[in-house]
């Protein structure tokens, strides 16, 4: 009879628990946990970024390009920056494209005489509609590899969105840092 009613009790239990994730009402504990950054949606956004940036003329081999000056980490050995205003998705906000260049020799000569070659990314901020991220002034975060494809951190996260929000390492915390509270290095933004 034991048998019997734990055959019942375990029944039961299955149809409990098939209506219930059936209705939405209990969540697996096996669930992944939300990407705080990299997720479908941010790397969907940054190829749609991407591209607006391309019919600007702000990233390809056909850009426009500033005068290379010194880099540094993590960015890379020598750097070119260019600001604009870009529409995005029925949205026009600033954008800062940054093309980091390295590689063994590397020189601002070399990267003004030849910039293709040097080219190891493209890091771009771009300022997202009000609301995306009031805490990090809206910024929308995103590394490209030359090609355009969203690169990865080595923990294999896409690096597009609010890249490393909350984390001690990453575009937000080590911009957090920028004079003037606008999260940009070469000017005060905000007055």
């Amino acid at each position: 009879m034991f048998k019997s009613d734990m055959k019942t009790l375990l029944f039961v239990v299955v149809a409990i628990l098939a209506t219930g994730c059936e209705s939405g009402h209990l969540k697996s504990s096996a669930t992944e946990p939300q990407m705080p950054f990299g997720g479908p949606d941010d790397v969907s956004y940054a190829g749609k970024l991407w591209q607006s940036m391309l019919d600007q003329n702000l990233v390809g081999s056909r850009s426009v390009r500033s005068t290379p000056y010194k880099g540094m980490h993590p960015h890379g050995a020598i750097l070119d920056t260019i600001e604009s205003t870009l529409t995005q998705s029925g949205h026009n906000g600033e954008v800062i494209v940054k093309k980091n260049f390295g590689g063994k020799g590397i020189s601002k000569e070399a990267v003004a005489n030849n910039p293709d070659k040097w080219l190891m990314a493209v890091t771009v901020m771009y300022r997202r509609e009000a609301g995306y991220d009031p805490d990090n002034r809206d910024w929308f975060w995103v590394k490209y590899a030359p090609d355009g494809s969203v690169m990865k951190n080595p923990k294999g996260m896409a690096l597009a969105g609010r890249v490393a929000k909350d984390m001690s390492e990453g575009c937000i915390a080590c911009h957090t840092a920028a004079p003037g509270g606008d999260f940009v290095y070469n000017h005060d933004r905000y007055k």
